[in-house]
């Protein structure tokens, strides 16, 4: 008989470290499992790391040790294949987080192959097996084409022209012809009831620029997360974004219309600072990163880069038709949701023991997101359905989201402005000498007669152009109400 079986017989208590030696000299009785020894051996590796110091590689065990190599033998056979990382903003950030995911998950099947001896999967065979089949990002392929269908059809509503500058700097059609298309206005989902507004603008776009700044973050952001993630993933932390985005917009910026797929792209960034959270002691550990500080160092200008792409779509949020609520309500709605949905890289992987509070915090955290965010949708309809759908809580607001530019311009030679005057209508007086009066209907139903006299106008169209001019000089309201 041997000493464990012995022992096991005569009631006595064996510490791991006998049971592991057992198992190393094969000196088991006949009723251990094979899962029984793994579970030996796993809570043998938890004590031996809770006994050490983790950051001394001295003390690591084989296995650990093991399995580090694995993951940093993954990280070179990727650089090799796609060269260095690029921390180029999102798509540098991105490259890094599904890279470090891609070589976990590798170094986790060669374990489990090892110890169940299963033939070897080698890395480029396993990378093949995720970029296959199903995959590969279908909700980003279907959004782009919707996008894209959804542009080419209002440049079609818009008679095939763009606006000027000075009314869409976007290159794209006309407030009117956006409305038509689907864009967020809060007065026809209040008092129409056309709530489907509240999903439709994050198919539209406000023109060329809008459309390709989006479309490209799009490609990389959604197609890296979906294939990290999964469908379901992504579909939550774009659609619930994007939706509580506008429904933010539309409590706020009531005058504003709006579109674009940007709450939902910056619910996606939302996820994606939701990741860096919760995989922090990861991202930046010396073990994840070859014990390479300059590698860490890389992961860090990413978060820089990230910073730096925030503050960029901000500023495209100051542009018309383009809106900074719906840009930073799909942010944090993307992070809530992306605290429930993205999948937390394992700790055990690298030896780092979790204690019973850390897993109790974690499994609140993941519940407590997608919740959250369900309720704040929940209570942002309320307030909306509440509201009259022209006035709004915080009249200041709508600087946050436009502002006229550039200052230093004069008031009629701005690239654009953030107002309401591109809309208004006249009626024109004409006798022999050619117009002499202009009745201006202001954004907010006010008329305001406008003597033509001194001017001797002849040329219509020259009215018409004039009208923002007009409204700007002497309507005392430049917003419609």
């Amino acid at each position: 008989m041997s000493q464990l079986e012995a022992a096991k017989s005569a009631n006595i208590v064996i510490d791991d470290d006998a049971l592991a030696q057992a198992i190393a000299e094969q000196d088991l009785p006949p009723g251990v499992s094979a899962l029984e020894q793994q579970e030996i051996m796993m809570r043998l590796l938890t004590q031996q790391l809770r006994r050490g110091d983790w950051a001394n590689e001295s003390e690591l065990s084989p296995a650990l040790e093991q399995r580090l190599r694995d993951f940093q033998f993954a990280q070179r056979k990727r650089r090799e294949n796609y060269g260095d990382e690029r921390p180029w903003g999102i798509l540098g950030l991105y490259d890094h987080l599904a890279g470090i995911r891609i070589d976990v998950e590798w170094a986790e099947d060669a374990a489990w192959r090892r110890t169940h001896k299963e033939p070897y999967l080698s890395w480029a065979d396993f990378q093949q097996t995720r970029d296959t089949g199903w995959n590969r990002p279908f909700f980003t392929y279907i959004l782009l084409a919707v996008c894209t269908a959804m542009l080419i059809a209002s440049f079609g509503v818009n008679g095939w022209k763009v606006e000027p500058l000075s009314v869409n700097p976007m290159i794209g059609p006309s407030a009117e012809t956006l409305i038509k298309m689907g864009a967020k206005q809060t007065s026809l989902i209040v008092n129409l009831g056309e709530w489907y507004r509240l999903f439709s603008p994050m198919v539209l776009h406000a023109g060329l620029i809008h459309y390709f700044l989006n479309m490209m973050a799009l490609w990389f952001i959604g197609k890296a997360v979906e294939q990290c993630h999964g469908f379901a993933a992504v579909v939550i932390c774009f659609v619930i974004p994007a939706v509580g985005g506008t429904l933010m917009s539309a409590i706020f910026l009531p005058e504003y219309i709006s579109v674009g797929a940007s709450g939902g792209i910056f619910g996606l960034i939302g996820a994606c600072l939701a990741d860096i959270c919760i995989n922090w002691s990861l991202l930046f550990s010396k073990h994840a990163n070859e014990s390479d500080e300059g590698t860490r160092f890389r992961h860090l200008k990413v978060l820089l880069w990230l910073l730096f792409d925030i503050i960029i779509n901000c500023l495209v949020g100051l542009t018309p038709f383009v809106d900074n609520f719906t840009h930073l309500g799909g942010m944090i709605y993307g992070f809530l949701c992306g605290l429930s949905t993205i999948e937390r890289l394992s700790t055990d992987f690298f030896g780092i023991a979790t204690s019973f509070w850390s897993k109790l915090r974690n499994i609140f955290i993941r519940f407590a997101g997608l919740i959250l965010s369900v309720v704040l949708i929940m209570v942002t309809t309320a307030v909306l359905v509440d509201s009259d759908g022209f006035a709004s809580p915080c009249s200041s607001c709508r600087y946050v989201s436009c502002v006229p530019f550039p200052p230093w311009a004069g008031e009629d030679n701005k690239w654009w402005y953030c107002d309401d005057c591109s809309r208004v209508t006249a009626d024109a007086k004409l006798d022999s000498s050619g117009y002499y009066s202009l009745s201006l209907t202001c954004p907010d139903g006010a008329i305001e007669e406008i003597d033509l006299s001194d001017q001797l106008v002849t040329d219509r169209q020259w009215i018409r152009r004039q009208l923002p001019t007009f409204c700007r000089k002497h309507c005392d309201n430049l917003f419609a109400s």
